[in-house]
């Protein structure tokens, strides 16, 4: 005799395949939340360090402002900072790029960067002067030889910040012959 296999009952389901689906679509929503947690950080770091390299860039193209600007040996006031020129610091004087004052009347530049401009400033401050001026021997080719020339010496710094934005500050060692 043939027997027909019997249909289960309802009576015997006990609905784990449901349980079991849910808790793959909660693991699944897990990962997908952390892959995007992940995109976005990755995001949020390359807009920084767009945002670091262009403060880079404003503050290198004032540094080079500030240098040609010294070149100039332009006349510096008595004491103290006046328009971005310093004068020759005294040494209990604290460093001048240290002080926000300084900063108030600084050079003010505006670097266009092909979408948008980036505020940068410097200041030049005057080192020394008279100072001899080893290795610039203009009439002998010889390293050894006395030179009777004298150059300023001049520390030109540059800031680039703005509110919400990275903060680059570039300093330099400059000598005027």
């Amino acid at each position: 005799m043939n027997r027909i296999p019997s249909i289960p009952s309802r009576n015997g389901e006990r609905g784990i395949a449901l349980v079991v689906v849910l808790i793959l679509l909660l693991v699944m929503s897990m990962l997908a939340l952390v892959s995007l947690r992940s995109t976005l950080m990755e995001e949020r770091m390359s807009a920084n360090m767009a945002d670091r390299s262009a403060s880079f860039q404003a503050a290198e193209a004032a540094l080079r402002q500030g240098e040609q600007f010294a070149s100039g040996k332009p006349p510096v006031p008595g004491s103290g900072c006046l328009n971005g020129l310093c004068a020759i610091p005294a040494p209990t004087d604290a460093p001048r790029w240290k002080t926000a004052a300084n900063w108030n009347t600084a050079k003010v530049v505006d670097i266009d960067m092909g979408t948008h401009s980036v505020g940068a400033k410097y200041i030049v401050e005057l080192i020394a002067v008279n100072v001899e001026a080893k290795g610039q021997c203009l009439d002998n080719q010889d390293p050894n030889a006395t030179c009777t020339g004298t150059e300023s010496r001049y520390r030109i710094t540059a800031l680039s910040e703005a509110a919400g934005r990275s903060s680059v500050m570039l300093q330099t060692n400059y000598a005027v012959p």
